[in-house]
């Protein structure tokens, strides 16, 4: 395998972020919870750190979504019968994105909630 390039990894990188979009559902979840919150981000005229906040919330629920999806098919590679072992790898790894999602959503209070309120209180 000879060296690669910066379009390939580029390339590479797509491909797998589209495979997540395109077959996981809680991907698809995720990223319309994403869009949601952005857009809300933007209508609310949030500032420069309150949109860092919520892209960086989003991006961490993203990130261990796909995390998770890569272990749960290297572990379905290389274990074709139940293991305990590769059962809670799985487990584990769907729940760093419950930790990421419970955050995003921590987040999300703590930055839209006093907006909302000063837009409908």
């Amino acid at each position: 395998m000879g060296r690669r390039t910066f379009r390939e990894s580029f390339r590479d990188a797509g491909a797998g972020m589209r495979y997540c979009f395109g077959t996981q559902r809680n991907m698809k979840i995720h990223l319309a919870a994403a869009c949601i919150a952005l857009a809300a981000a933007w209508v609310l005229k949030l500032d420069r750190l309150e949109i860092a906040l919520v892209v960086f919330a989003v991006s961490l629920v993203l990130v261990t979504e796909m995390f998770n999806t890569a272990l749960e098919k290297t572990m379905d590679l290389f274990i074709t019968t139940y293991h305990p072992l590769a059962q809670t790898a799985k487990h584990i790894a769907a729940g760093a994105v419950l930790v990421a999602a419970l955050n995003a959503v921590a987040t999300g209070f703590f930055v839209f909630f006093p907006h909302l309120r000063a837009l409908f209180g």
